[in-house]
């Protein structure tokens, strides 16, 4: 008997059945059966379950005789399942990776319980993904598992079947099953929940909802949506027949309220013509179930009372009346934001005419982001050998926690930082792409780039359009103009900014001043750093940090950091990092205690001292960590498809620094026999450090002060590779032997040339 019972109706998405399917069949937790109702669908999803059942055993497929909605083919699926647990999908819908086997580990961990509750999100046609329940309904916080009296507030969570993990034997004897007509999901999730006698949560989305064909039943207009009146009817008619449950009346009958507020508040949901009938029948539908009780807030007690006495012309003129409110604050709001813009421009041309404050520096990275990067090794050396001068740092609010107490600290888009952009006599970027500060004379321009370039950057993308879409070289040209010095960290990297960032400005190639933390830090200190992060201390640290990737519309994690985890064996531990444009965590609810995300932490350079090796693909990233001289595995899977989109500047699989790896097995394989930290790894390292890091030996920020504040000439002389000691990883320390886990078929990829 299999673990999960997965059940998918299927009904004119054959565009999208084949990825719903595959979603399920590749979860690494594989202990499952597959059940595929086609729902006498006119397209072809009969015929792909038949394919995918003729290969793969764990599927089965179920032919409905005529079209009967999801309500019923879900039930039609329950009867054939034979899991210990039903989860429901819709066609369109698609598996999480790892999902299934959070699921399975929650469940165990919470006491195998009648009911979990998971996340889920909706994917919009644009490709984004908007997580549909707030974490915090779903919080794992306090005893698990519970009764519904326990945490209440999960009534409101979206009253939808995806949501949910369903003990079979807990369904079948409390004879639930999905109703007929649209909204069935309604009518199905209270009596669930109300008849749970365990409830556990998982906070972590497992299941992401494609709308198709112009948006689910639920969002979309037509009479259908009379429906959920009935699906209410049903709802109460469960509680009168369980007297044992007559408390919760009010709570729903307040729920039913909003619900049915919020669909007659949509244009898009009612025709214009069953406005006044929806509301007709809601009026009575609340007389049959009125259960006073449970007072909603204040700001819904109007919509409410306009819906249960069904005043639909009143609804109407409060509506319009709410709409002319918010549009005039709207108006209100616009005039005053530009208002502020043009006391701010005023402001800024008042401070252009004072004089220059030769003793302030101020720093930014990343428009606005953190103390960080190279600018944040600027700032730091600027306070430790040019003590006279003021440093300040702009930052978001959100971000201002990072920077330094003895740093003054701005937020972007202020009067202070439209004065300290034209009265500071430093001004130092790693983007500078704005063009609208002028720059003084007297004002010195110091740029820093963030990384050594392997994909193409600058004027390159101009031959990259989906790359370099949007790119204004006439923009970048201008803001390049205003460079007084680029600092640079290699030759390779010198060469090649000063051909597709051409100007005037003079290169200091000194080294990457946010590297210098790598020959200055101590033992202690990357003990500390493993110990906040929660790494155990006989742990492999593994750090994934993969880029960004131009030709997706949407980012996804090329590799399933759970199962790769599991497969590795629990002496790693897997550092997730997702690349700043990423737009959120690239290990979100992991139940896996071997994979931490720390995207949201303020320092890669502390994550990589913590670690003890780093995967990458096309990051410069891994140009940093050669100079830690820690080892390094290149997963490039992708290789043709990046490199025709970016393009890239060299072979990295001809010159890596490193194993290569093509494939998340091959990856594997690489950690099993242990070529990660081999000889043959440790020469091509070697290789690749000489080419790239010549001149990071922890005084590369020294330079650049000394050179570009103090105006010295005599710079302190760069020491050897051969003499620079970076401090040593945990594991290099402790040199502890680990369990390789077992290795996988097919030849190791180590590059044979250095």
């Amino acid at each position: 008997m299999p673990r999960f019972s997965v059940i998918v109706p299927a009904y004119k998405v054959q565009a999208y059945l084949h990825a719903c399917l595959e979603s399920v069949l590749s979860q690494s937790f594989d202990d499952l059966e597959l059940i595929v109702v086609d729902d006498a669908s006119p397209d072809a999803c009969g015929t792909i379950a038949e394919e995918f059942a003729a290969r793969d055993g764990r599927v089965r497929p179920v032919r409905l005789a005529r079209n009967q909605g999801p309500g019923p083919a879900r039930n039609a699926g329950t009867a054939e399942a034979t899991g210990d647990y039903l989860l429901f999908l819709d066609g369109a819908d698609t598996l999480a990776p790892g999902a299934l086997a959070a699921v399975a580990h929650r469940l165990k961990e919470s006491g195998e319980p009648d009911v979990l509750l998971h996340g889920h999100a909706r994917v919009h046609p644009t490709g984004e993904t908007v997580r549909e329940e707030t974490r915090a309904g779903l919080t794992e916080e306090g005893p698990a598992p519970f009764r519904l009296a326990d945490r209440p507030e999960l009534l409101r969570l979206p009253a939808v079947a995806r949501n949910k993990t369903c003990r079979r034997e807990f369904v079948e004897r409390e004879g639930l099953a999905f109703p007929s007509g649209h909204h069935e999901d309604t009518a199905w999730t209270y009596p669930v929940l109300l008849a749970a006698g365990s409830i556990a949560t998982l906070d972590r989305v497992c299941v992401h909802h494609r709308g198709h064909r112009g948006g689910t039943p639920a969002r979309t207009s037509g009479r259908r949506h009379l429906d959920l009146l009935e699906q209410y009817d049903r709802v109460f008619a469960f509680l009168a027949d369980r007297p044992e449950l007559a408390r919760w009346r009010p709570v729903l009958f307040r729920r039913m309220l909003d619900h049915l507020a919020t669909v007659f508040a949509r244009h898009d949901r009612l025709p214009h013509a069953g406005r006044a009938e929806f509301l007709r029948l809601a009026r009575a539908l609340c007389r049959r179930h009125r259960a006073p009780g449970a007072p909603a807030p204040l700001g819904d007690r109007a919509r409410h009372t306009l819906v249960r006495l069904g005043l639909h012309r009143t609804y109407r003129a409060l509506r319009g009346a709410g709409t002319l409110r918010r549009r005039t604050a709207k108006g209100a709001a616009k005039s005053l934001g530009a208002l502020r813009s043009a006391l701010l421009r005023l402001h800024y041309r008042v401070q252009l005419r004072l004089p220059l404050r030769p003793d302030r520096a101020v720093f930014t990275a990343y428009d606005g982001e953190g103390h960080g990067c190279n600018p944040g090794a600027l700032e730091q050396a600027f306070r430790a050998h040019a003590p006279h001068i003021r440093t300040a740092w702009v930052a978001h609010p959100r971000h201002q926690h990072t920077v330094p107490a003895a740093t003054r600290r701005i937020t972007p888009g202020t009067a202070a930082h439209w004065t300290a952009l034209a009265r500071s006599r430093y001004l130092v970027d790693n983007s500078g792409l704005d063009r609208r500060p002028v720059k003084r004379p007297g004002q010195i321009v110091v740029q820093t780039r963030s990384g050594t370039p392997l994909k193409r950057m600058g004027l390159d993308l101009l031959e990259r359009p989906a790359a370099g879409a949007g790119l204004d070289a006439g923009a970048l040209l201008d803001a390049v103009g205003t460079w007084d010095y680029v600092v640079s960290a290699n030759r390779h990297s010198t060469l090649v900014w000063e051909r597709v960032l051409p100007g005037s400005y003079r290169t200091l190639e000194y080294g990457q001043p946010r590297n210098d933390v790598f020959q200055q830090a101590t033992s202690a200190e990357v003990t500390r750093l493993r110990e906040s992060l929660g790494i155990p201390g006989d742990a492999v640290a593994v750090l994934y940090a993969p880029t960004h990737r131009d030709y997706r519309r949407t980012q996804r994690c090329a590799l399933d950091l759970e199962r790769v985890a599991s497969r590795l064996g629990p002496g790693f531990v897997i550092l997730a990092r997702a690349h700043r444009r990423h737009g959120g965590p690239l290990a979100p609810g992991t139940a896996s205690p071997q994979v931490v995300d720390v995207s949201a932490h303020p320092s890669v350079e502390a994550l990589c001292l913590a670690s003890d090796a780093l995967v990458t693909d096309y990051s410069s990233i891994m140009f940093d960590y050669a100079g830690l001289d820690r080892p390094i595995v290149i997963h490039a899977e992708d290789a043709e498809a990046y490199e025709a989109a970016r393009g890239t500047y060299f072979d990295l699989r001809g010159f890596p620094p490193g194993a290569v790896a093509r494939s998340e097995d091959e990856l594997v394989d690489i950690f099993a026999t242990g070529h990660w930290r081999g000889s043959r790894s440790a020469q091509l390292r070697a290789a690749f450090r000489s080419r790239f890091c010549p001149y990071d030996d922890g005084r590369a920020a020294e330079r650049v002060v000394r050179h570009v504040v103090l105006g010295e000439r005599g710079l302190p002389p760069v020491v050897p590779l051969d003499e620079r000691h970076p401090v040593p990883s945990a594991a290099a320390r402790s040199r502890t032997p680990l369990t390789a886990p077992p290795r996988t078929a097919g030849p190791l990829s180590l590059t044979d040339r250095p």
